[in-house]
């Protein structure tokens, strides 16, 4: 069993950042930006000695110390976000710099993020509005993504199940033609010695995009369990509430936060979900989520959270994972500091999460 850590590479400056947000913009300068918007809430978040990286170092400082920190404390990967847009790559850099220097240490694999982007943060009155839009294209275009993908898959560090190159997608129920663009990726990979390509699916709650060229999915937490028990009180009874400030900020013009929700509840709820379904599942779990950097008071807080929680947690899906005959077993995430959702060490808890993870398979493998 290998914890894997889904990886941002929001972290260095680019021209569409710069255009849509102004100059020099990195996922920092939203976590710098962070205010508390209630009492005793965690905010802002300061990485550990105020490492404020920058992932474009040609030299990969940071890809080097992020490697040797994961690999000290159990982690044995990541699972990188990748942004292709019908041949536009964007947030790219870090990964080709991860892929140029063989001498770190870490194994990886992609996660698409599949989705068109939107403009969601900050500014809710436009939201709507499509920043740079999804198009999932024809052979040629799907031919285009395999190559620009090739170099990463025969390097050695890149995850692989019976010869396949691992490739996630964020969501695949987007994706009409997702069953054409697997058999030409499958095809492709064969011919440069491969046995296919080894497609893993996000769930997010709401199964129903089972296709043909899904080889097994993965759980998204907290979303993947917050979607799937919606109906519960522990769950319902913080949409209500959220939606009665909602409309309380509207009407009288106040600023209550309105989406708090229970750690304790949705870390119960990860323990107990029990997979019987027919297709593979890979089990998921969280460290921490608040993503009012980004959102603000159309953010999501999950409250009150603890480190004791993730580690009980992490026993159970360990054992869960290990019972299904799982490979890995998914973290969210490794440095989303803008959702506050990372492994890394920050000013308040240190190396917690990290030396939680080493502990628990330091006592698992006796």
């Amino acid at each position: 069993m290998k914890i894997i850590a889904f990886y941002l590479p929001q972290f260095h400056e680019t021209e569409y950042n710069n255009e849509w947000w102004g100059k020099g913009y990195t996922d920092w300068m939203a976590a710098k930006n962070a205010i508390p918007l209630f009492e005793k809430h965690n905010q802002p978040r300061i990485p550990f000695n105020n490492n404020y990286y920058d992932l474009s170092e040609t030299n990969a400082a940071t890809w080097k110390w992020q490697a040797e920190i994961a690999k000290e404390h159990g982690v044995y990967g990541f699972c990188i976000y990748h942004y292709w847009f019908a041949g536009k790559k964007i947030l790219n850099k870090p990964a080709e710099i991860l892929l140029n220097h063989a001498e770190i240490d870490i194994n990886y694999s992609f996660c698409w993020d599949s989705t068109s982007w939107k403009r969601t943060w900050y500014k809710h009155a436009v939201e709507q509005e499509i920043l740079i839009e999804q198009d999932y294209g024809n052979i040629h275009m799907w031919e285009q993504h395999f190559n620009d993908l090739l170099p990463f898959f025969r390097d050695t560090r890149y995850m692989k199940i019976d010869n396949k190159p691992i490739f996630h997608i964020y969501r695949t129920s987007d994706i009409a033609c997702l069953d054409e663009m697997k058999k030409c990726w499958d095809k492709l990979a064969i011919e440069q010695g491969f046995d296919g390509i080894y497609l893993i699916s996000g769930d997010l709650g709401n199964r129903n995009n089972d296709k043909n060229g899904i080889d097994a999915y993965y759980n998204y937490e907290p979303n993947h369990v917050y979607d799937k028990y919606y109906r519960t009180w522990s769950i319902r009874s913080s949409v209500i509430r959220a939606g009665i400030l909602k409309r309380v900020n509207k009407y009288c013009g106040t600023s209550f936060f309105p989406d708090k929700r229970s750690s304790q509840a949705i870390y119960n709820l990860i323990e107990k979900d029990e997979e019987n379904n027919v297709k593979k599942t890979y089990l998921g779990i969280f460290s921490d989520y608040d993503d009012t950097p980004r959102r603000q008071l159309g953010g999501t807080v999950y409250c009150n959270n603890r480190p004791e929680y993730f580690k009980r947690c992490l026993k159970k899906q360990i054992e869960k994972t290990e019972k299904m005959g799982n490979e890995y077993l998914y973290i969210t995430a490794w440095n989303e500091w803008g959702e506050g959702a990372y492994l890394e060490p920050d000013e308040k808890l240190g190396m917690t999460y990290l030396q939680i993870i080493h502990e628990v398979l330091r006592e698992k493998n006796g």
